[in-house]
């Protein structure tokens, strides 16, 4: 069984690292010619262009001007503990043991609009640039289009060495549309979380994006490769909802108020 999620707007490159294995990302190749484009931009290019403050602007492009290779612990941090964002509070690697990082490294994917796709530990320099930014580039209008098939190779790669058919998407849609889903060799399960609130149960953000961390580290502490265990998920009061749920698209909820 295969995950994949999303990565973090903020990022953490202060804390302890709660491991000391590491691994480089496949995709560097690819990563160092955006980053050549991008450190063409001003800052007030990537304000623009990115929707960001002046502040946020120049933060990253001093980032792109500081990107460079090799990738080493002394200039870069596995992705997992460098992503900060909801997803990544629910994961929670940082108290994650040795035997967790490693299944987690042969089960979990991280999207990325520099990276393409990150194994946990992969080392990563501290950029934004997300999926869904339209960055012109030597392969198309938009970042979709740069990465074509070769993320959705990679996923391949990835179930066909985890031994399964079964991908549970736990990414945002902006980023699992980088995923050519009818190219994929996998039975898709996409998990949704739901809380009831002012009489029905609906999708609030930022709990949806924290169960989904939460569901990856259910699956990644009870080492589970039979997807219809995940059914069993009953973290922070969610549970499986058969009757909201419909094919491939599962439903879980919890009735207190959110």
């Amino acid at each position: 069984m295969l995950m994949l999620v999303s990565p973090a707007k903020n990022l953490d490159y202060e804390s302890p690292l709660a491991t000391q294995t590491f691994s480089q990302p496949e995709l560097l190749a690819h990563s160092q010619l955006l980053i050549d484009q991008c450190k063409q931009l001003s800052p007030a290019d990537i304000s623009s262009l990115m929707g960001v403050s002046d502040k946020i602007a120049g933060l990253n492009a001093a980032r792109f001007g500081e990107w460079q290779q090799p990738f080493s612990p002394d200039n870069a941090r596995p992705a997992v503990l460098a992503f900060n964002g909801d997803v990544y509070t629910g994961l929670d690697a940082a108290s994650f043991s040795e035997e967790d990082f490693a299944f987690a490294q042969s089960h979990l994917r991280i999207l990325s609009g520099l990276y393409g796709l990150l194994k946990p530990l992969d080392l990563m320099q501290a950029y934004r640039l997300e999926m869904g930014t339209k960055l012109k580039n030597e392969r198309g209008d938009n970042l979709y289009q740069f990465w074509g098939d070769i993320i959705t190779d990679k996923v391949n790669d990835a179930i066909a060495s985890s031994n399964t058919t079964a991908l549970v998407n736990l990414a945002s849609n902006e980023y699992f549309k980088s995923v050519k889903k009818k190219q994929l060799n996998a039975d898709i399960i996409t998990p949704a979380f739901k809380d009831w609130k002012n009489g029905q149960y609906k999708m609030i953000s930022f709990f949806a994006k924290k169960a989904r961390g939460l569901m990856a580290r259910y699956i990644i502490e009870n080492r589970i490769t039979d997807v219809e265990q995940v059914k069993q998920f009953d973290v922070a009061g969610y549970s499986y909802n058969e009757s909201l749920s419909k094919g491939n698209d599962w439903v879980f909820t919890r009735k207190q108020e959110a």
